[in-house]
């Protein structure tokens, strides 16, 4: 008996420890990633400037509907079949869209590139995966509206991880969006969270996903149960295109295939066999390249 009290005191014990611990450090995980730096990437070998691509691009600085400052790279084409938007994923900027910029923009897109809140040279306290994040997407499509000196034609956004997920929700209540394409997106915020939980603390229970999550919403004033690419994708009507790797460790590919059930058609699956979640264009090499221009120039004509 006494083994068993002991047993019991210590599981308790470490079950309060672990619970103050998330209480107080799981929501600044949660809503404020690290800002990776050009640093970053110079170390990885990519391009850290439109320059180093010979792109043309135009810095500014949009103000989001709540006034966030978003830094941006516009990069203009001549002769524009449309206009496409990169969101990249958390932690990221939009240095890791330049190659994505250069393969579209040499296929007549104009591209727009820019830091989401609470990322890069962007403003912005917390991260909401969505929450807010798709009204930055439609604050940006009003802006290049207003530019007498861009064709923008039709416009379609590439998202990535989180940019996927914020790419489906803003497409989901903004009808000048014309074409989605989400690349290892999760399904839902609370469900993604899980996953991130147990594999930190290797712990199962739900009640200290719920302790994170509620002091999350209050210190961002969100609702995670509304951040749902799930539900958002329901709603949609456009031609759209889900891309998958599918040795992704980070976001499980079964839920790019959930999103892809529950979307209505135009859809399109693109699985990515041997890929994990940073490496999908580096695996499928060319055929990545092909399927984005073909989608994007028959999505946007």
């Amino acid at each position: 008996m006494v083994l068993i009290a002991a047993i019991i005191i210590a599981f308790l014990t470490f079950l309060i420890t672990m619970t103050i611990i998330l209480f107080v450090v799981g929501p600044t995980l949660l809503l404020q990633p690290r800002r990776r730096s050009a640093e970053f990437y110079r170390k990885l070998g990519y391009p850290t400037s439109p320059e180093e691509l010979s792109l043309n691009a135009e810095e500014i600085t949009i103000p989001a509907h709540d006034g966030t400052p978003l830094s941006s790279w516009l990069i203009k084409s001549e002769s524009a079949i449309g206009t496409i938007l990169y969101l990249h994923g958390v932690g990221d900027c939009k240095i890791d869209g330049l190659r994505f910029a250069r393969l579209m923009n040499q296929n007549n897109f104009n591209i727009l590139l820019y830091d989401s809140r609470r990322h890069g040279e962007s403003g912005g306290k917390y991260c909401t995966y969505g929450y807010y994040e798709k009204y930055d997407v439609i604050t940006i499509i009003d802006y290049l509206l207003k530019r007498s000196d861009i064709k923008t034609g039709k416009f379609g956004l590439f998202g990535t991880s989180m940019g996927a997920a914020i790419a489906i929700q803003a497409a989901a209540i903004d009808r000048r969006i014309s074409a989605v394409v989400a690349e290892n997106s999760f399904a839902t915020l609370r469900k993604i969270f899980d996953d991130y939980q147990k594999r930190m603390t290797k712990l199962p229970f739900h009640y200290l996903r719920n302790i994170v999550i509620i002091h999350s919403e209050l210190r961002a004033k969100f609702r995670a149960s509304e951040v749902s690419p799930l539900e958002a994708v329901k709603k949609l009507s456009i031609p759209l295109l889900i891309i998958y790797g599918t040795e992704d460790h980070l976001i499980k590919h079964e839920y790019s295939l959930k999103l892809f059930e529950a979307a209505n058609e135009p859809k399109y699956l693109f699985p990515i066999d041997g890929a994990a979640h940073n490496n999908t264009w580096e695996v499928a090499g060319k055929v990545y390249e092909e399927k984005l221009i073909d989608f994007f120039s028959k999505a946007l004509e």
